[in-house]
Formats: C-alpha cells, sequence, structure tokens
C-alpha cells in the first residue's frame, strides 16, 4: 500500500506534466506550490501554463483517482456480497440511471443550472435507479444475491431503452455531446465540483471498509455469515446502497465507465490475498492509479484530440474480462 501511494503521487504529477502541451516537472512544482500559497516567489512561467498546470490538468488527475479509487471499491464489495467475480459497479442499472437523467438535460431540459445540471440530473436519474431496482427486489423477494443482480440487469435494460427513446427524439445536432459522455470523459472536473465525489466517496467508502470482517464473511456463504450473526438480506442491500451512492456520483461526473470495478480487484486479491482489511483500500489506491494513466492514454494517444475514457478502460477490461472467463 506504501508503494502504491508512492506511484500514485508520482504518476498524479507525471498525468499533469504530459498532454498536448508539455509542462517540464520543474514548472509543475512551481505552479502548484504558488497556487497552494507554499511559494511567495514571482512566477518565471507564462499564465497560459499556470491555467493548463492548475485549472485543466490538475482537477482532471484528482477526478481521475476519485473515480477510479471509487469504482474499484464498490466492485470489490459487489464481488464480495454476491460471490460473484464477474461483478462491477454498473452491475445494479446506475450507469444507465445516470445516462438517463445526462441525456435528459443534454437533448431536452437545457442548461437550467448552468454547467452543473448534466452532474445533478446524472446523479439523480443514478438515485433513482438504484430505489427502483431496491423496491422492485424488495417487491419480488428478490435479496438473495443471485436475484438481486438479475434485478439490477432487467431494470438496467428498461432504463437503456428510455434512454435511447430520448436519444431518438432529441436533437441529432447534439448527439455527439451525449455519445462522448456514454463513452466516459473527464472534461467535467473544475475544482469547485471536486468536493461533491470527495463528499460522497470519503464516508461511504470508509463505511465499507470498516465493513471488512461482515464482508469476508459473506465470501464464504450466507449460511456461514448468518450463523456468524450477520443479518445477511440487510446487510447485502446496505452494501448494494452505499456502491449504488458512489457509483451514481462517479457516473455524473465521468460518464459510463466500464470495467474498473472488474478489473481492479481481482489484481488486488492476487497481490495481498481476500483479506478485505487490505482488498478495500488497496482497491482505491489501484483503482486510481489504473483510471489516472488510462485518463493519460485517451489525453496523449490522439493529441490534441481526447479519446473518452471509456474506451480505454474498455478495451484493457474487455481483454481482461476474456482472460478472466477462461481462468
Amino acid at each position: 500500500m506504501l508503494v502504491g501511494l508512492v506511484v500514485l503521487v508520482a504518476s498524479l504529477f507525471f498525468a499533469i506534466s504530459v498532454g498536448a502541451i508539455s509542462v517540464p516537472a520543474k514548472t509543475v512544482w512551481g505552479v502548484l506550490l504558488h497556487e497552494t500559497g507554499l511559494s511567495s516567489g514571482e512566477p518565471t512561467w507564462s499564465k497560459g501554463r499556470a491555467a493548463i498546470v492548475w485549472e485543466i490538468r490538475f482537477p482532471r488527475a484528482l477526478l481521475a483517482v476519485m473515480v477510479g479509487a471509487g469504482l474499484a471499491i464498490v466492485g470489490a464489495t459487489l464481488q464480495a456480497v454476491t460471490r460473484n467475480p464477474l461483478a462491477d459497479p454498473h452491475l445494479l442499472g446506475i450507469s444507465a440511471g445516470g445516462a438517463f437523467g445526462a441525456i435528459l438535460a443534454l437533448l431536452h431540459t437545457g442548461l437550467f443550472l448552468g454547467l452543473l445540471t448534466v452532474p445533478v440530473m446524472a446523479f439523480l436519474g443514478a438515485l433513482t435507479a438504484t430505489l427502483t431496482v431496491l423496491s422492485v427486489a424488495r417487491w419480488a423477494g428478490a435479496t438473495s444475491a443471485d436475484r438481486l443482480v438479475l434485478t439490477g440487469v432487467a431494470v438496467s435494460f428498461v432504463i437503456m431503452a428510455g434512454a435511447n427513446i430520448l436519444i431518438f427524439l432529441g436533437d441529432p445536432k447534439a448527439a455527439h455531446t451525449v455519445v462522448f459522455w456514454m463513452l466516459g470523459g473527464l472534461g467535467l472536473a473544475q475544482w469547485s465540483y471536486l468536493i461533491y465525489p470527495l463528499a460522497i466517496l470519503l464516508p461511504c467508502s470508509t463505511w465499507l471498509w470498516l465493513q471488512a470482517a461482515r464482508l469476508n464473511a459473506m465470501t464464504i456463504g450466507d449460511e456461514t455469515a448468518s450463523s456468524l450473526g450477520i443479518a445477511v438480506a440487510r446487510f447485502r442491500l446496505g452494501v448494494f446502497a452505499a456502491g449504488a451512492l458512489i457509483t451514481g456520483v462517479m457516473v455524473a461526473f465521468s460518464g459510463m465507465i466500464g470495467f474498473v470495478g472488474l478489473m481492479v480487484p481481482h489484481i488486488v486479491r492476487f497481490l495481498v490475498g481476500g483479506d478485505y482489511r487490505r482488498v478495500v483500500p488497496l482497491s482505491a489506491i489501484l483503482g486510481g492509479l489504473f483510471l489516472l494513466w488510462a485518463d493519460v492514454v485517451a489525453r496523449t494517444a490522439m493529441a490534441p484530440e481526447d479519446i473518452p475514457v471509456g474506451v480505454v478502460t474498455g478495451l484493457l477490461g474487455g481483454v481482461f474480462f476474456i482472460l478472466l472467463l477462461k481462468r
């Protein structure tokens, strides 16, 4: 974990320095120290370079770390409570709900809250989708691991059908914006927005980490967990709710980025074993590291054009998925 944190910090500064316009590491350090008030010397760099580092790349890199960490933690915990090695954060229709909300804002309601309209509507859509899944699961008595997953898949199909209808009825000229958002991107990153994912990620991930002993028991089976005094159905729904909250806010600010929550937990368990006291924090570190480097590839592979970061994670995740199925 210590090595992971060091590599993460080093990668953060590297990600800030590379792009269509390269910025020397010395300039990056100088801008960061100057903007945070730790250095009072006269700037030796242009205002343009300072804006690139502080206003564009630094918040984008931090958002990549938070989104990657959140999705990886959710994937790890869902794989525990469902005992499904192929579970990931998009399993429960949360991303589909976020997509529906974002499409509604981009194509139909307009930006009535300014630049915050899309993330707010996406989060409300994700939250509505989560509540729908939980309500349907309760109504159908589908509180077991397998049936809860099937409920999420079914609701996801229904919501995506509605989202496709919104695209069909919307302005074709604005469709490219919707497509880019649905493929995932970190272009919404701004300093004023970072507080929202951070405010959800910290308490929810801390709670999930504190449930490590219960998560360990859930990986063995419902009967064993029940014999240890765990209210299995209630605990599973609690984990799903916390995961949905994290995924909802991450999707709201980054679009639909897949496979992070599928790949990272398996890599973590290969490195440190299956104890969730280690799996949860290390998943956060490696998830943030993975998405940060995926964003670097997305920004530099076809510079100055940005590839949607979901394309990069999807390519890597698809190959990983196939190898995982073989195993």
